[in-house]
């Protein structure tokens, strides 16, 4: 299956499944489109919304809701698992040392297969129909969101924030708010564990005081997902999306030498001025509260507007869940599954529940085979990558379904002494948007280990045997229920 080709084709995919509405009537992106937005998701429809009419910008139209559904957009990619996406990457790493010049052979061809996935470069694209520069270029083109009421202004909410990494030069393209503080002047809001952080403070201690950038709305479902993606460092992003598209990203280079995927709706390019530090929000993200940062974030200068003809505006909206950043989510969770199992063998399978927004709880499931494992586990998981983030972790047996609450709530409940299996880690780091702390990025985890205890952490004693129905008995009601009249 070829990867949809942009956001325009997307749509056409998500109308044919039903899955697209279309409002013909003038709608404000001033917190009227938000509004629609966030009703829509928590009434349960899970459908996208194009507006046609938007006010205020002629010509411009805005899609919102675009990952409404998770079974959706696996179908768009083209996988029967979201997992596979993760195993194209991640697969090859797996498994022992190859063994004979077969094997090594075997092995670099795993390795070089990754090739099909590098982007590739290309001399035209579509957003390069309309450039608008100098008094022309103005973010007050662009139909940004004001999300909530009291924000601090408004904002591109899905913004692919393109940065070339001044180290490795590898390309960063993530998903960071960016609240627009004048015509040619946007904050971007990155948090001090994320890459495009740590390429503004490998540029000042470069000596630099401006980074090359870009920011890129619209695109393909893939490209979409991979900005919002926690992407090991140090790889690429571009190479990231061709993994998830399935094939190699189209990208267009810009004057100031920033790569953009090529079927961009619109591109905004500029610089980000390292010195020129501005307070940000407030925000409505999210956990449901406004956040106001204490410290300073990097301003983004525009030089240049591009964009295709009639473009189409995509942003999402926060609040509390369930809205479309759940499924965005949902899809991280399966897509990471792999490299998860190929650094912790161990583990089964992972949750992270809707209602514990994205980072502040996860279940994990493994198959336990020695004492202290669960906490091994544990451990393990907080330190690592994005989980490391994570505020609550569970840790269950393999047979308990970590997508059913109930069934990890039964663990918790009937496996768990508070004083034994309960870990706390103080003075740690969390995520920066965590209402609870008091001092910004810095609290404490909590992790349980719900797993049935082996003797040794058991007082030397069996785990008490489950309940299990009679075979015979079960075959005999089996064949009589229709007899019983209970159906």
């Amino acid at each position: 299956m070829k990867p949809i080709a942009d956001l325009r084709s997307y749509l056409e995919f998500l109308e044919s499944k039903g899955m697209l509405r279309r409002v013909s009537v003038e709608a404000s992106p001033i917190l009227e489109i938000p509004e629609i937005l966030r009703r829509v998701m928590y009434r349960g429809s899970g459908y996208a919304v194009l507006f046609e009419k938007v006010k205020g910008h002629e010509g411009f139209r805005i899609a919102g809701n675009i990952f409404c559904s998770l079974d959706v957009v696996r179908e768009a990619l083209g996988v029967e698992r979201l997992e596979v996406i993760g195993e194209r990457l991640f697969e090859p790493l797996k498994g022992p040392p190859p063994l004979g010049i077969g094997g090594k052979l075997r092995s670099l061809g795993e390795v070089l297969s990754l090739g099909k996935y590098m982007p590739k470069a290309v001399g035209r694209a579509g957003f390069t129909a309309n450039v608008l520069e100098g008094r022309e270029a103005s973010f007050n083109l662009i139909p940004a969101f004001k999300v909530w009421p009291k924000d601090g202004g408004r904002y591109l909410t899905y913004a692919l924030v393109h940065v070339r990494d001044p180290v490795r030069g590898v390309m960063n393209m993530g998903v960071y708010r960016v609240m627009i503080a004048g015509d040619k002047e946007g904050v971007v809001h990155w948090q001090i564990h994320k890459r495009g952080m740590q390429a503004q403070q490998d540029s000042v201690e470069k000596g630099e005081r401006r980074l090359p950038a870009a920011l890129v709305i619209g695109s393909d479902p893939g490209t979409l997902l991979t900005g919002a993606m926690p992407v090991p460092y140090p790889i690429d992003k571009h190479l990231f999306a061709g993994v998830v598209r399935g094939e190699g990203l189209p990208v267009y280079r810009l004057p100031n030498g920033i790569h953009v995927p090529a079927n961009a709706e619109i591109v905004l390019e500029g610089y980000i001025d390292l010195e020129d530090l501005r307070e940000e929000g407030p925000y409505g993200d999210h956990f449901g509260y406004y956040d106001k940062p204490s410290r300073l974030f990097p301003t983004f200068r525009l030089e240049r507007v591009w964009h295709r003809d009639e473009p189409i505006y995509y942003g999402s909206v926060t609040g509390k869940p369930p809205l479309e950043d759940v499924v965005i989510g949902k899809f991280a969770e399966r897509i990471f599954l792999p490299a998860i199992q190929t650094l912790l063998p161990e583990v089964v399978d992972i949750d992270l529940p809707p209602h514990g927004v994205f980072q502040g709880m996860a279940f994990v499931s493994i198959r336990k085979r020695y004492p202290g494992h669960g906490k091994k586990a544990l451990l393990a998981l907080m330190g690592l990558g994005q989980l490391s983030l994570t505020k609550i972790i569970v840790v269950v047996d393999h047979d308990i379904n970590v997508h059913d609450v109930n069934q990890v709530i039964w663990a918790v409940s009937s496996h768990v002494d508070p004083q034994r299996d309960v870990l706390i880690v103080p003075h740690s780091h969390t995520d920066e948007l965590d209402p609870a702390t008091p001092t910004p990025m810095y609290g404490s985890k909590l992790g349980i280990d719900a797993t049935r205890k082996l003797p040794e952490e058991y007082g030397g004693k069996q785990w008490p045997e489950e309940v299990a129905p009679d075979p015979e008995t079960v075959r005999l009601v089996e064949g009589r229920w229709r007899e019983y009249g209970l159906d």
